[in-house]
């Protein structure tokens, strides 16, 4: 028997250089760009390059680097030779673009005749190119144009190919422009489960599929074994990521513009206008590597956007809120302005402003979807609408969905994509419900009960129910489609005359809990109900005890504080007055009117008409200045017609500019005092119509 002679150390084959090893390691931890991997595979083993220049463009972090990495690894695999360069190290001229170019072949002599000697595909990777714009001519008339055909050039950098690329009838066909994306959310989780991190919704939610702030994440994690994400605790992740989106930024101009730029969800000149005071910087913000151009406008990328927002707000809380503050006052100018799918739009960015409210953020999806318009329900969406409804509610709910879209057509409003009809939401005019209709739906007569035992309506006032709300695929969870219906919901808040209470059902209540609260819109025992076996909680609130605009400043102050509700100290609300009780109000008040002092005890100083003009906390002599200026305004219009003239003059000889008597006043208007009398009495409750209208509508 024959031994083999044992192999000695020298014996052994020659280990791969460590470069070999370092590539096979970062190939083996790439994740996710198949399909740009694929078109490089595709174009490098193809009989003839179908193009040849690849131009991959991204912002800073989106791993543009690690890409041209893995092509490199795979133009090795292949044997296809190929040499990287990284444009920062490199003088930007042609002397040393090929100077570092002929570095890179290893050749000493013209490294365009070492690529014109070889007849095999070959391929050039030039990283960081924006670092070259002023080659940006050269490049494309001189030296790529000089290079054998079997070359592919792969150019990475910050910034698309600027016009003139794209303008040439030659390099249209010969240029592939391809933007680098973030990853999708499986593999965002992939990348964060192959470095040993559990993909949390912290981590998942605070990167948006960002590569450079995942590297990131799970380098901290890695320190942090155990201990939950959250990005006030990674202070090293964020500044890193605010470095790389600041190195574009050069002056105090800038910063400000990019401050406001990341607080809206999109950004247009009049916007800026509004936020700054100028546009001057819009076009140098459209220019940057981080932010896109869509229909409305620019914005930032998701990540930059938060990281840029949590810097202001931790740096400077005073010019967040201003900013914040200049940003609504737009909005709510733009809601009045607008109608249709620009109001949705509107309502949707201003929504948007809440975005980073803890209570608030988990409960939208911030998409563009969100911001499109419902439509009128037509005949053919009728079987589809009662469909889902059945399917998510069970056959009880959709008859009776079937009978509002009946009876209340115009209330009925539905989303659509792709499959035809993909939401529905019903809204019940409860003012104008029969009892039968009552009789049919126990949500709606269980909400109308607890008006009628509480809070009534009043002439003129609406109450409506927001009957049913669903997506076709999520029912009531968190959606795109949820979304836009919660935009169109605040829309209806905000545009409705005479809206006096709200009502929307919900199955999962407990859930919604939260940021109905944040929202001032508690949940109503006396209103739930069931159908089909299944019972919702309902959420309901008195718009006449704070009425939309105060509404509105509220939350926005609760945004820019970061706070939820809290038990701070309580604030007057408007009181709801009866017709009778709000006539007799004014008529005190305008017997007071020539003594202001006397106006602070007026039930009207609580009125909405006075706290919507004044503000929620303006001080009681404040909003005595503003009841008498409603009192004066109300008295002046009626001089605009010779018919209500004389009501007029019997009005302001008695209130505005009071004659010692009564008999005195029927002297100086030169009409007999029974004349005088009855024109008082006609102008008062003209002057009641007038201010009711204005309290009922707002």
């Amino acid at each position: 028997m024959t031994t083999q002679p044992r192999r000695r150390a020298t014996d052994r084959p020659p280990a791969p250089p460590l470069a070999s090893r370092l590539a096979q390691a970062r190939h083996q931890a790439f994740v996710g760009r198949v399909q740009e991997v694929r078109l490089f595979r595709d174009a490098i083993t193809a009989a003839e390059l179908p193009f040849l220049a690849l131009h991959v463009f991204g912002p800073g972090g989106v791993g543009k680097t690690t890409l041209l990495g893995e092509l490199q690894y795979q133009c090795d695999t292949l044997g296809v030779p190929c040499v990287l360069l990284d444009a920062r190290n490199l003088d930007p001229s042609p002397e040393g673009f090929l100077a570092g170019l002929g570095a890179g072949l290893g050749v000493e002599g013209d490294p365009l005749a070492a690529l014109h000697a070889r007849s095999s595909v070959q391929v050039l990777l030039v990283d960081t190119c924006e670092a070259l714009l002023a080659l940006d001519v050269w490049l494309r008339e001189v030296f790529l144009p000089g290079l054998p055909a079997s070359t592919l050039t792969v150019l990475a950098s910050l910034r698309p190919p600027t016009p003139p690329w794209r303008s040439d009838p030659a390099w249209a066909t010969l240029l592939r422009p391809l933007s680098l994306r973030n990853f999708t959310e499986d593999e965002s989780r992939e990348y964060l489960q192959r470095r040993g991190v559990s993909p949390s919704e912290a981590i998942l939610s605070f990167t948006h599929g960002h590569p450079l702030a995942l590297a990131l994440v799970a380098d901290a994690e890695a320190q942090r074994p155990g201990v939950p994400f959250a990005p006030e605790a990674a202070p090293d992740v964020v500044r890193t990521l605010l470095e790389r989106f600041l190195q574009d930024v050069s002056g105090t101009v800038h910063r400000e513009a990019l401050d406001a730029c990341a607080m809206v969800r999109v950004t247009n000149e009049a916007l800026l206008q509004a936020m700054l005071g100028d546009t001057a910087a819009f076009d140098w913000l459209r220019g940057l590597s981080f932010v896109e151009t869509g229909p409305g406008g620019i914005f930032p990328h998701d990540l930059a956007r938060e990281i840029l927002a949590a810097d202001l707000r931790w740096r400077n809380p005073d010019r967040y809120a201003e900013l914040h503050g200049r940003a609504r006052a737009y909005y709510m100018q733009r809601l009045q302005q607008t109608s249709g799918a620009e109001q949705q739009r509107v309502v949707h960015d201003y929504i948007f402003l809440h975005r980073d409210n803890p209570v608030v953020r988990p409960f939208f999806e911030w998409t563009e979807a969100a911001a499109l318009p419902p439509e009128a329900l037509r005949e053919p969406d009728v079987e589809a609408v009662a469909a889902i409804v059945s399917l998510h509610e069970g056959a009880a709910s959709a008859a009776i969905a079937r009978h509002w879209m009946a009876r209340q057509p115009a209330g009925a409003l539905v989303f659509r994509g792709e499959g035809g009809v993909t939401g529905y939401l019903q809204m019940v005019g409860l003012e104008n419900t029969s009892a039968e209709d009552r009789e049919r739906d126990p949500a709606v007569a269980a909400a109308w009960q607890y008006l009628q035992d509480r809070v009534p309506l009043r002439p003129g006032e609406c109450g409506t129910y927001f009957r049913f709300w669903m997506s076709r695929d999520d029912y009531q969870n968190v959606s795109p489609v949820q979304s836009l219906i919660f935009v169109s919901v605040i829309r209806h808040y905000l545009t409705t005359p005479g809206l006096a209470y709200t009502f929307l059902p919900c199955f999962g209540a407990d859930f919604w809990t939260p940021v109905f609260a944040y929202a001032e819109t508690p949940r109503i025992a006396e209103a739930e109900f069931s159908t089909d076996g299944r019972t919702y909680g309902v959420f309901g609130r008195d718009w006449r005890a704070l009425p939309p605009m105060a509404w509105l400043s509220l939350l926005a102050d609760r945004e820019v504080g970061g706070t939820a509700p809290t038990a701070a100290a309580p604030r007057e609300t408007v009181v709801v007055l009866s017709r009778p009780e709000f006539d007799r109000a004014v008529h005190d008040a305008l017997r007071d009117l020539a003594s202001p002092e006397a106006l602070r005890g007026s039930p009207l100083l609580r009125s909405r008409m006075v706290f919507e003009r004044a503000g929620m906390s303006a001080a009681k002599s404040e909003r005595a200045a503003v009841l008498e200026a409603l009192l004066r305004e109300a008295i002046g219009s009626l001089d605009s017609t010779p018919r209500l003239a004389k009501l007029h003059r019997a009005l302001h000889h008695t209130y505005v500019e009071p004659a010692p008597t009564q008999e005195k006043a029927a002297e100086l208007l030169d009409v007999p005092f029974s004349s005088y009398r009855r024109h008082l009495t006609t102008g008062i409750a003209r002057v009641a119509d007038i201010l009711w209208e204005r309290e009922i509508s707002g």
